[in-house]
């Protein structure tokens, strides 16, 4: 394997390096635990203008799918392949990425690029910041954040710098922000940027992930902002995503979540709000800080030879936390020198914002989050998995795409192969584990339509199991039994089809059990490399 990997990097060096003025920067940034309409270009009230502007100018995909929860969708984004194939460990991300998966900053960096990584890895174990799955040594040459899937944003557990402690950064200091100090990172390391060579920076940020942790000032930018609750919220949503054009207007509204009550009947309305206030002030801070960074691009004059890529990682989180959900990503006290005790779980009457709470948004708000979709994180219909996708390429992206938005149906698996697709990087590194997805790159330039007819994609994860070929997807919770939904007149999934066409699930039910044996691909790689 070490003889292998020795050739590999020989011939990325020698053969298919090509000039940096001729390739475009890549810019890849994505957001954690948020879900389909909480953006403002794509229906929301919560104020995002510096990815507004980036999607009003660049193109947005209506059709962009992700897997169910963060690790996974970090692991098919960063190696091309599903991540039953790519994750050694299916249920948890300390095992890491498979030893033989190719990622996308070794090869990019292979090829001539600079890699550079700020913010959630979430693909190792936090107990080896310097092991062989931690972002620096799986091709990024410098790289600032966390391990852990969860943070608190005043005083993130495990924060390193290239595998360098950096946690004194915010001992004793009432000023850090993750956010920001992430952010901070980027711009460091696009101001050293050696220019001549072109660079991929993978911006992963934590919001709006929980615990809900915000700046007083954001926070209070959005007081009273939802008092109308999570009903009124969805209709408001559903109605502006209509006007926009991000859903077709014969899309119905899904019911409220069976796990929601009547936000008139729900208790805590004060406390209900604050929730979501925190929750909309987590993402214009990460929009803030966006914007922070396109400013440099545009100083530098890198920003018309950039590729800005923006997206989720999996659907707004439902889950109401309990005070025993505690790690060691948590703490007892906070880190302001006060040492005031830190109290975890979504506690009635606790207003969240602060280092002294650890919460969450609540079932209720995800599901407006997820409008018009049903479900959220965890699961694999269309609430847990559907995720925008804005794309931003000044010299690249053709002019009559510009502002508009795309039917194609993608998968994250599909984003390795068109970065290398545009990178200009030949595709030989395919091996011993092929590339699952496939490049869309000729979607940004006009040259070439797919549409909705794709397929076949699968999804397997936590609570969720799916397949789509072209319209048709079948979908179950868990071990329950398989619905069956036409998306082109059904894109909410409100209308089982499987009593009805039986033949139907059966051909695509034999479609995922074979793709179910077929990723066992890793453990078929395992053992050949151990004979």
């Amino acid at each position: 394997m070490k003889f292998y990997n020795l050739i590999v990097s020989l011939i990325f060096s020698c053969v298919f390096y090509v000039s940096g003025a001729e390739r475009p920067n890549i810019l890849l940034i994505i957001s954690d635990d948020m879900g389909y309409s909480d953006l403002g270009c794509y229906g929301s009230e919560i104020e995002t203008p510096n990815i507004d502007a980036l999607a009003y100018k660049g193109l947005r995909f209506k059709n962009y799918y992700v897997n169910n929860m963060c690790w996974p969708t970090r692991a098919s984004l960063l190696t091309g392949l599903y991540a039953k194939t790519a994750l050694p460990d299916k249920g948890s991300a300390a095992g890491g990425l498979h030893a033989a998966a190719q990622t996308l900053p070794r090869v990019l960096n292979k090829s001539g690029y600079s890699t550079y990584m700020a913010g959630k890895w979430h693909l190792s174990s936090a107990e080896e910041p310097n092991g062989a799955n931690a972002p620096h040594n799986r091709g990024f040459d410098k790289f600032y954040g966390t391990i852990h899937g969860a943070s608190d944003f005043f005083a993130p557990a495990g924060l390193i710098l290239n595998g360098v402690d950096k946690e004194s950064e915010w001992e004793d200091n009432p000023d850090y922000y993750y956010t920001d100090a992430k952010t901070n990172y980027a711009l460091r390391f696009l101001k050293d940027h050696n220019k001549e060579k072109p660079f991929f920076m993978y911006l992963s940020y934590t919001s709006a992930h929980w615990p809900l942790h915000a700046q007083p000032a954001d926070i209070a930018h959005y007081k009273g902002k939802f008092s109308q609750g999570w009903d009124k919220l969805r209709e408001e949503r559903f109605g502006r995503m209509k006007e926009m054009g991000v859903i077709a207007e014969t899309t119905e509204l899904s019911l409220r979540d069976e796990n929601v009550v009547a936000y008139e009947e729900a208790e805590n309305h004060a406390w209900q709000e604050r929730r979501m206030e925190v929750y909309a002030a987590q993402i214009t801070s990460m929009d803030r800080n966006i914007g922070r960074v396109i400013q440099q691009l545009k100083q530098s004059g890198q920003f018309e030879n950039t590729l800005v890529i923006f997206q989720h990682d999996n659907g707004g989180c439902h889950v109401e936390y309990t005070t025993n959900r505690k790690g060691s990503w948590s703490r007892d006290f906070t880190t302001d020198g006060k040492k005031r005790p830190i109290k975890s779980g979504n506690i009635p009457g606790l207003m969240p914002g602060d280092q002294t709470t650890f919460q969450s948004y609540g079932v209720g708000w995800a599901n407006a989050s997820n409008t018009p979709f049903r479900k959220s994180k965890s699961y694999d219909h269309e609430g847990g998995s559907r995720s925008p996708l804005i794309m931003s390429w000044p010299n690249g992206l053709s002019e009559n795409l510009v502002g508009k938005m795309s039917d194609e149906v993608c998968h994250v698996i599909d984003m390795m192969p068109t970065l290398l697709d545009v990178a200009e990087v030949d595709t030989f590194y395919q091996k011993p584990m092929p590339l699952e997805g496939r490049s869309f790159k000729n979607s940004l330039l006009n040259q070439e339509k797919h549409l909705r007819k794709r397929g076949p994609l699968f999804w397997s994860h936590s609570k969720g199991r799916a397949v789509r070929v072209g319209d048709w997807k079948l979908v179950a919770e868990g071990k329950n039994k398989w619905e069956l939904y036409d998306l082109e007149k059904d894109p909410v999934e409100l209308y089982d089809r499987s009593k009805e066409m039986p033949e139907k699930v059966m051909e695509l039910e034999r479609l995922f059990a074979d793709w179910d044996k077929r990723t066992n691909l890793g453990k078929k790689i395992v053992k050949k490399n151990s004979k």
